[in-house]
């Protein structure tokens, strides 16, 4: 059964507390091999931290033959509305998380797939047709945007691809048209697993890391607000929650002073190899700062350095998805991790 694991020295801060706004972290996972029987994933090295995550993956094929395979890695969708938009590493590049691959140590060019749709209808071609860029959050896309014939953007926002966006660019305030479509990324490549032997596959990106700039489970002097939610996500003990309300004693407004960083890694996406589980799996959550609180779901996991915890398993499979909830010091004077 999952039980938490929290840790960690915690440095308090004297700042009013922030306004609760949010922003909202995109779910991504690993890789995804297409169905095979014979080629089994010997080993899985996970990493996550709010800066990178890295997988290290070791496949064998059990067989006397070699095996060609396609290898995914389903990038998280976004959906194009200008007032919901998500925590985006990379902002302006279809490569909004920085993926890179590498096979046996030789870095790889995978293919990049894109659709796009609304109300569930591809509509790729029309955007093409028109030079509008795919990803919707780029200055390209605005800009195309702009230029569409009118009877055509009248067409797009009546039939939810298009939205008109109000804001202020510094002259006043404009109205033009924003993307409202979602965008489905796929990099994918196939591969050979010789026959008898080892494949190491290791890819790496920047993780889409949600937050808000307050506590949004601890207030008026009890736990509320998305307290139940988190409690099941994020797997909080009495360590953690005694270490918040610690921090909420210390301020003199009454709040703890921190603000939320959270991460989702998809876990359960995997599986499409012999036997289904990993022989040997092991996931390292990095924190990044001493100060910072952490908490997730695991089975028995170890601290293994000042900022880092780990767990290992064999013959692991996945049946949860990884949330981790960080809590960071809201220290204005700079002191704070």
């Amino acid at each position: 059964m999952l039980r938490t694991i929290l840790t960690a020295a915690l440095a308090f801060s004297i700042a009013p507390a922030s306004a609760n706004d949010s922003v909202a972290e995109l779910g991504t996972g690993g890789l995804i091999l297409s169905r095979s029987d014979a080629v089994a994933m010997e080993s899985e090295d996970l990493f996550i931290s709010p800066e990178k995550v890295t997988v290290d993956y070791v496949f064998r094929n059990n067989t006397d033959k070699d095996v060609s395979a396609i290898v995914a890695f389903p990038m998280p969708d976004i959906e194009g509305d200008p007032n919901e938009m998500p925590a985006i590493p990379e902002a302006q590049s279809d490569n909004f998380l920085g993926f890179e691959v590498t096979i046996d140590g030789i870095d790889a060019r995978p293919q990049l797939e894109q659709k796009a749709f609304a109300l569930g209808i591809d509509i790729t071609a029309e955007l093409q047709a028109q030079n509008v860029p795919l990803y919707p959050f780029g200055e390209g896309a605005k800009a195309a945007l702009a230029k569409l014939p009118k009877d055509v953007a009248e067409d797009w926002e009546d039939r939810g691809i298009i939205i008109e966006d109000t804001a202020d660019n510094g002259s006043g305030m404009q109205t033009a048209y924003a993307p409202f479509w979602q965008l489905r990324s796929t990099y994918w490549w196939r591969s050979t697993f010789p026959a008898s032997k080892q494949v190491h596959v290791s890819h790496r990106y920047k993780p889409s890391v949600g937050g808000t700039s307050s506590v949004t489970f601890y207030y008026d002097g009890k736990f509320q607000g998305q307290y139940d939610t988190y409690k099941t996500r994020y797997c909080m003990d009495g360590a953690f929650e005694n270490t918040v309300r610690k921090a909420a004693k210390e301020n003199p407004d009454g709040y703890p002073q921190y603000f939320e960083s959270r991460i989702a890694y998809i876990l359960t996406t995997g599986g499409n190899w012999a036997s289904g589980s990993i022989g040997k799996f092991k996931l390292t959550i990095d924190k990044g700062s001493p100060k910072n609180l952490v908490s997730f779901c695991g089975d028995n996991v170890r601290k293994v350095g000042p900022t880092t915890f780990e767990m290992t398993a064999r013959d692991f499979y996945p049946e949860h998805d990884i949330g981790i909830l960080l809590l960071k010091p809201s220290d204005n004077s700079g002191n704070g991790g």
